[in-house]
């Protein structure tokens, strides 16, 4: 099978001129290619975003994310960095370089958070009617936390599930007392980022989660956090790790019960609740 360096290679003199500058950026250096955005290959190549999902596209590809993922097949990332450094024969040593990872991405997450946007941001969940909370994928069980944290704590929370065309139909039922929260690391997924347009059109506002401050989920909500995350796990998974998604969802809980003690309350009652469903 021809992989995708060739293919650009083989295919380039009968580019138009546009394809032949995205041709040209990719060739250039690849391995950059895996980690940027789209937006921030369009800049290197002096075309536009749609450009970039044209290029991809004339190459009979779905996306941008599918280029991203035969570049770093085809230049041999079949095992991240992460996981060639845990040793194989010293299970404790392996233990030790997860977990020095892992408490860095925390440290990386909660140290970069500016107190001035964090404090806007538990303003505009605490006064929310209802708070929507949407992710795809992988990412979509550290939604399905935030709601169950959220409503636990007397704030009015739901999800879709993962799928997008409900998210969509719930969005389209909030307004303007209500708010968004958008969960996705890589900061790219179409699907939300259509959502967002929506909420915006409903006078939502937006609170997005990413590993990315310039990707366009990012750039285009109101508010930002930014995810530190030290790992590649898989090759089409760049910068992936929910712990540091779940860790901004668990600060912003507890914080919110710091502003209101009441809120401790609710915990209570709902565990009560709850408590005849355990052993």
């Amino acid at each position: 099978m021809e992989n995708i360096i060739d293919k650009i290679y083989a295919q380039m003199s009968s580019m138009s001129t546009s394809d032949q500058k995205v041709g040209r950026t990719i060739l250039k250096n690849p391995a950059v290619v895996i980690n940027i955005t789209i937006s921030q290959l369009a800049k290197r190549a002096n075309v536009s975003d749609a450009s970039i999902t044209r290029f991809c596209r004339n190459l009979s590809l779905s996306g941008f994310h599918e280029l991203k993922i035969l570049l770093a097949q085809c230049i041999g990332q079949k095992e991240s960095e992460s996981l060639k450094k845990l040793p194989k024969d010293d299970m404790q040593a392996a233990l030790g370089e997860i977990e020095k990872n892992k408490v860095g991405e925390i440290h990386a997450t909660l140290s970069q958070i500016p107190t001035e946007k964090l404090e806007k941001i538990l303003s505009i969940i605490e006064a929310s009617r209802v708070i929507q909370i949407s992710a795809e994928g992988d990412t979509y069980p550290v939604a399905a936390d935030a709601v169950y944290k959220f409503n636990q704590i007397g704030l009015l929370s739901f999800a879709s599930g993962g799928n997008v065309e409900t998210a969509d139909a719930q969005t389209m039922n909030l307004g303007r007392k209500d708010c968004l929260i958008v969960i996705s690391n890589s900061g790219e997924s179409a699907a939300l980022l259509k959502e967002i347009k929506l909420a915006h059109k409903n006078k939502l506002k937006v609170i997005s989660i990413t590993n990315n401050p310039a990707s366009p989920i990012a750039l285009a909500s109101d508010y930002h956090l930014k995810t530190g995350v030290r790992q590649t796990i898989l090759q089409n998974q760049y910068y992936f790790s929910r712990v540091a998604a779940f860790t901004i969802i668990e600060a912003l809980f507890l914080l919110l019960i710091k502003r209101n003690e009441k809120r401790i309350e609710n915990i209570k009652q709902h565990e009560k609740i709850v408590s005849s469903q355990k052993i």
